[in-house]
């Protein structure tokens, strides 16, 4: 393993990698899902962990700048003591870094109102195979000369190119937030209230989603509670009030119960969505994750599929996420004997998101485990076009290799 502290040391390793010919993958915090920081082959891991500085907030032009390895909750931090905010917030974003949440294009609850990761990176510094230090884009919101290669980096799992900094474009901080819950009797009566809500023109900045099998995990207390929904509204006070004010209108007759929470006990709750993941080992020592995308109009019935797809093959399968963009996390939880039939579990799942014109991945990318389903949702002629990128940008194949294709 190497820890680089600057792209100049960055540099140097990819050009020894070139000229030697050694594989070289590229490390942030380790958090991926999809097997993406392995070294799966061998070869040299190459840590950004120490890479960590936030190197300039600027608060006139609302940008940040910052290395990969800094972590996503150490710059919120940073920025909320300045009146400002980065929006994105993957679940893991107390440990992992910007520089992997950039390549794996992360997204998080409150994609819904302010979008993901790649919304908000404005210019990358990248190395290449063979050691050059790239700038890519600007610090300016907008900005059309030449190919946009910096938006071709982000979500490339570090296939194409050593990210070394980040431009970052950054909000002004909500001076008011707020937690709607509510609790349904069935997961597709959680679905139906959430767009009822979103139907009536009302933007909360999240709407979440837990079903029955992960209430059961997280040993909700609430009887009779089958699908759960966690709204957040922010923004000036009275739009607050008055959007909170319309979703209990809209909730109060679908729903079992509904709670109103603000800072303490707002966080507590969407500290217990954040522990979804590790709660769902009480359900099987072994799980496959996939964080698939579809359109909110086939949630209901994607839902009943994958409901009807647990019973038939006799495993859990637990859907939560960030259901107000269609984006739902589904993990089948099985023992190690159930191998074969969880695989087989997963593929009918896949399956069924493509047929409802959804698709394989929403934030968390293809890495190692996915990448056989690749061209199940990607013509032979995008992959083709795909794998050239691929190597021109690093034509020995050295680079974070044996990844996505």
């Amino acid at each position: 393993m190497a820890l680089p502290c600057t792209p100049e040391e960055v540099s140097r390793i990819l050009a020894l990698s070139y000229e030697e010919e050694f594989p070289v993958v590229p490390r942030g915090a380790g958090t991926a899902t999809t097997g993406a920081p392995l070294a799966s082959e061998g070869g040299l891991v190459l840590a950004l962990t120490l890479m960590d500085r936030i190197l300039e907030i600027n608060a006139e032009d609302l940008v940040a700048v910052v290395e990969p390895g800094v972590v996503n909750a150490k710059l919120k931090e940073a920025l909320a003591g300045r009146g400002l905010f980065y929006p994105p917030d993957p679940a893991s974003f107390r440990f992992s870094t910007l520089g992997g949440n950039v390549a794996t294009g992360a997204g998080g609850p409150k994609g819904l109102k302010y979008g993901v990761t790649r919304d908000y990176v404005l210019a990358l510094e990248a190395v290449l195979p063979g050691g050059e230090i790239l700038p890519l884009g600007t610090r300016t919101l907008k900005g059309v000369v030449g190919y946009d290669l910096t938006r071709l980096l982000i979500g490339s799992e570090g296939t194409l190119a050593v990210i070394t900094k980040i431009t970052l474009k950054v909000l002004p901080l909500p001076p008011k937030r707020a937690t709607l819950a509510a609790g349904f009797a069935t997961g597709a009566e959680a679905l139906s209230a959430m767009q009822a809500v979103l139907s009536a023109g009302l933007l909360p900045a999240a709407a979440e989603f837990l079903d029955e099998v992960v209430l059961r995990a997280l040993e909700i207390p609430q009887k009779g509670v089958q699908g759960l929904l966690l709204f957040e509204f922010d923004g000036p006070e009275k739009a607050v009030e008055e959007e909170l004010h319309q979703a209990f209108k809209i909730l109060e007759s679908r729903s079992l119960f509904l709670e109103r929470a603000e800072g303490a006990s707002s966080e507590r709750l969407w500290e217990m969505r954040r522990s979804v993941s590790p709660a769902l080992k009480k359900l099987g020592s072994k799980r496959l994750a996939d964080d698939v995308v579809l359109p909110r109009s086939h949630l209901g019935t994607f839902l009943a599929t994958a409901r009807e797809l647990s019973d038939h093959f006799g495993l859990p399968v637990a859907c939560f996420g960030h259901a107000g963009d269609g984006n739902l996390h589904v993990n089948i939880l099985y023992e190690p004997s159930q191998e074969d039939r969880a695989q087989a579990l997963r593929e009918e799942i896949l399956r069924k998101v493509l047929e409802l014109s959804g698709t394989l991945s929403g934030e968390h990318g293809i890495g190692l485990l996915k990448k056989a389903y690749l061209p199940w949702e990607i013509s032979p002629g995008a992959l083709k076009l795909m794998k050239a990128i691929k190597t021109l940008f690093d034509p020995k194949g050295l680079l974070n290799p044996y990844k996505v294709f």
